[in-house]
Formats: C-alpha cells, structure tokens, sequence
C-alpha cells in the first residue's frame, strides 16, 4: 500500500492541481478504497472550467473531482459486512444519504434532500490514490467485468434509471436525443430494454458515427436551418412510426421542443439533460397529443442490475472508452476531455512502478 494519496483538487475555476493528502480511516460502516479507474464526466470539466453548473452546485471550497469509479478495497470499517474482503474488486455508486428522509424511506433516495454526491459542490469526488466511501454504495465486480467497465456503470446507470422512467419495454421504437456519453448509454440500455428500433439524433456527425457502431438502429443529423417539426418527420419516417419514448440527454432546447413533436401521441418523453435553467415547451401539441412528460435525476437502485447485465453480455460499455490516462497526467486528461474529441477519457489512478 503507498502512503501517498495524490489527488485532483480543484481550487477554483480554471485552477485543478494535483497535491498529495493524508490517506483516511475508514469510519463504521465505510470502506477504504484504492482508486483504480475513474472517468472524466461532462460536469467536471464545467466545474472546472466555470466552477458552477447554474446557480446551485457553486466551488466555494477546495474539491476533488471525478464520480466514475472503480476500486479495491483495502481496509474495512466497523459493522461492515458488504463487501467484506480487503482485496475486493469495486464498483462506486457516488451517493450518501440521509435513510431517514420520506424520498429515502420510500426508496428514491436519489431524492433525498440531504444526499451527498461526489464531486457536486459541496461535495468532494475521489480523483485520488484513495478514497473513503459507505460499504452499502459499493459493490462487487465479478472477475469477467474490468475496472473500466465498472467506473462507466455510473454514466450506464443514468441510461438504465432513463429507460425504466419511460417505462419501455420489448417493441418500443425509441428517439435518443443526444450522441454524448449519457445519450449512447440510454442508447445501449434501450436496446437491452428490449427496443424494436432506436434512433440517436446529434448535430455532430462523427458522434452519430460512434453510435451506429455502437449499435443503435438508425442516425439522425441534425443541420442548421431545419425546424423541430421538420426533424420530427424524419424521425418518423426513419423508424417506420413516431417513437413510442423519447429520452432527451443533450439539454438543447430544439432537443426539448422536438421530444415533444416527435413522440407518438399518448407516448412517454424523458428528460434528462441539464440545459437552461429554464425551457420552453409547445404545450398545444403537448396537450392535444397526451404526452406524459418526466424527468430523470441521476439513478436509483441500478449498479448490481447494470453490472449483471455487463457481466452476461446483454450490454457492452467498453468501447466508450477512446482516450486513457494516468492520474499523474489528469490535467491533460482533463484538456483532452474539454477538447470534445473521443467519447470517454478515463484516469488510471493506481501507482506504477516506474520502469
């Protein structure tokens, strides 16, 4: 075990440095962590390059970065009997929560107003050698799932809690809106849903490319001077019929307003990316076509279903990953991350004897 524990702190906007901190002691039920994989998510390179996302998550304070993660477990709190072996192969659900709270009780502890989520203001992440973290948010990786693949269960989990808040099941004809990450993994987990046809619209043709590859059933670009109801046809005529769900991930008001013309009347429309704080709907289509509209926060009770479904096949995440660094070398991580090319930089944080 090394008795260092650098870490990516960010300071302030524009200012992540990497500085060594005391390794802690796993309190009752928490576990000790050895960092092994973490990835780099859209609102990290925001907070450090704004220090805010809105008016809410605000850095006021010296935090780590990074919530994709993947882990050993290298000591054991008290009361702890899950995972209970020092060496354990981990996967982290970046949440702490209250217990006690109505949404905790009634098991939406996604909703809980006292939740504590990694690397949100202000709350730390674990871009770090080591990691501190409650053993109930942790969970083992069978032998046949990689690091990698369990530090991209967070972004596969937003995908996953998305699809089932559509309630979509075998048959459905999907729209996907947005080729980001979040948008190729509600991709992957509609397809696994059981999804007659998908369709991801972007307006970046080298993304749409990706997810064809990936496996989704049809690409849309999007190109300036068209109109939402004009995109809507297309989406239509693409899939044979309107989509029965429509899982926004972009944040893009035309995304907004299309989810609304595109999808079948009587249909379901997710959203779940974070654009404008507020966003315009065309309520009489809305209205007149019986849309039931939902929002999709995060994830509830996903990681051990989304590592079952990796570990037999049913989805594949790896490919996400185009660009790998080691922790010492995150700043350009970071600058690769905000340069938009690729789709996953993902950030060794295991310490390697040097050659």
């Amino acid at each position: 075990m090394s008795d260092t524990n650098l870490s990516a702190v960010l300071f302030k906007a524009k200012d992540l440095q990497l500085v060594e901190r005391p390794i802690c002691e796993p309190g009752k039920g928490e576990v000790q962590l050895c960092m092994q994989k973490v990835g780099i998510c859209g609102s990290d390179v925001h907070y450090w390059q704004e220090g805010r996302i809105g008016d809410r998550f605000v850095v006021q304070a010296p935090m780590l970065l990074g919530h994709e993660c993947s882990a050993t477990v290298t000591k054991v709190g008290d009361g702890v009997t899950h995972p209970k072996s020092v060496g354990d192969r981990v996967a982290i659900e970046p949440h702490g929560v209250c217990r006690k709270c109505d949404a905790c009780k009634t098991g939406r502890y996604n909703l809980c107003p006292d939740v504590f989520f990694l690397a949100t203001p202000p709350d730390s992440g674990a871009l770090a050698r080591y990691h501190v973290h409650g053993a109930d948010f942790v969970f083992k990786l069978p032998d046949n799932v990689s690091f990698e693949e369990g530090a991209l269960i967070e972004p596969l989990s937003v995908g996953l809690h998305a699809c089932r808040r559509a309630r979509l099941s075998m048959g459905h004809r999907v729209l996907v809106c947005g080729a980001g990450p979040i948008g190729l993994c509600a991709m992957l987990s509609a397809k696994a849903f059981g999804a007659a046809a998908v369709c991801v619209t972007d307006i970046d043709s080298g993304r749409l490319e990706f997810a064809k590859k990936l496996g989704a059933s049809h690409t849309l670009l999007i190109e300036k001077g068209q109109t939402e109801e004009q995109v809507a046809a297309k989406v239509a005529e693409t899939l044979g019929a309107a989509p029965d769900r429509t899982i926004e991930c972009s944040g893009a008001q035309f995304s907004v307003n299309l989810g609304v013309y595109a999808t079948k009347p009587g249909g379901v429309f997710v959203i779940v990316g974070h654009g404008p704080s507020k966003v315009e709907f065309p309520v009489v289509s809305l209205v007149a076509k019986e849309i039931a509209i939902l929002g999709s926060f995060r994830y509830i009770n996903t990681w051990q279903t989304a590592i079952d479904m990796i570990s037999c096949g049913k989805i594949n995440v790896a490919p996400l990953v185009t660009h790998r660094f080691t922790l010492e070398d995150t700043l350009a991580a970071f600058e690769t991350a905000r340069s938009g090319v690729g789709v996953k930089v993902m950030i060794d944080c295991a310490k390697h004897e040097k050659k």
